[in-house]
């Protein structure tokens, strides 16, 4: 199924990693699924879980996936999509029906991936002034957006707004990746982890100054 295998250099770098750097094997567990015929179940189910608890981003493995079948690229982007805001809805859920009884766990147990105190204070503030932007940055750059979803509940922001900024800002984060690696395939897959942090806020900005403007002619 697969031109770009992982298997042999994920087994090579599991063996020279400590024991307890388990975000690194977690990483490569992840990876592994690019070789198998369950890559596109289990990139659904990443891209859903990611959004509220799973520390590792699904864009490790669309990528491969999208480079081992770039016909399919845009099924590969559609379901990851899909199943983030799904999984962003389960976040949002989170912080407004469950976040007064887990907090303190979470922020034990799971501060390592984000989800610690002082990420949550610092989104709670941005949302008293920017709402929408905030849901619609973290869904496209490499913010938490883990963090974004739970802490969107927990400030009881407009669902609808919600909602509509993670359909956005997803696909257009998704349908990026995948449609680069299904156009340019393994050529461009160095640049764009090199440079993908830096293009998505540079995209946030210029959409954000182009509504400003807009608003200002009006």
């Amino acid at each position: 199924m697969q031109n770009f295998s992982m298997k042999a250099v994920m087994k090579q770098k599991s063996h020279t990693l400590p024991w307890w750097h388990w975000h690194r094997r977690l990483y490569d567990w992840v990876i592994h699924f690019a070789d198998t015929r369950h890559g596109p179940t289990a990139l659904f189910c990443l891209s859903f879980a990611e959004s509220s608890f799973f520390p590792i981003p699904p864009d490790v493995l669309l990528a491969p996936l999208t480079l081992g079948a770039p016909k399919k690229w845009f099924r590969f982007a559609l379901a990851c999509s899909v199943a983030s805001v799904l999984g962003g809805t389960l976040g949002y859920g989170i912080g407004m029906f469950l976040w007064q009884s887990i907090q303190s766990w979470v922020f034990t147990h799971l501060g390592a991936i984000g989800l610690n105190e002082q990420n949550f204070q610092t989104f709670e503030q941005w949302y008293d002034r920017w709402d929408f932007w905030i849901v619609f940055t973290c869904g496209f750059t490499p913010l938490p957006y883990k963090v974004c979803t739970i802490s969107a509940g927990v400030a009881r922001i407009s669902f609808t707004g919600f909602i509509i900024a993670s359909t956005i800002s997803r696909s257009a984060r998704f349908f990026l990746v995948a449609g680069l690696f299904g156009w340019k395939g393994e050529r461009i897959r160095p640049f764009i982890e090199k440079y993908f942090n830096w293009f998505s806020l540079a995209f946030v900005f210029a959409l954000i100054g182009g509504f400003a403007v807009l608003k200002l002619i009006h």
